[in-house]
């Protein structure tokens, strides 16, 4: 399987396809060939989107990247703020 990626609008399309499926009695293994996705990118997609809406998963999308930029930024104060410390301790 070729890897790539795929908009939220496909996540949550392939997962209520493969609800129906799995409605009418396939396997999981089945579901996951039909979508064209690993069993494990299909397990992981229903944990993080199962019951989302595509809006949501925008959302939830830019929230991420803008958590992870919030965070980089208090790791980069924090080490400013530890540098200083270190200079402040020191005897001229």
């Amino acid at each position: 399987m070729a890897g790539r990626r795929h908009t939220p609008e496909q996540v949550v399309r392939k997962l209520r396809e493969a609800d129906r499926m799995l409605g009418e009695g396939a396997g999981v293994g089945d579901v996951a060939r039909c979508l064209e996705v690993s069993e494990q990118t299909f397990h992981r997609w229903r944990n993080q989107c199962g019951g989302m809406k595509a809006d949501d998963v925008k959302r939830l999308k830019v929230l991420e990247v803008e958590n992870a930029r919030l965070k980089r930024i208090v790791a980069d104060k924090e080490l400013e703020i530890d540098a200083l410390g270190e200079i402040g301790r020191t005897k001229w």
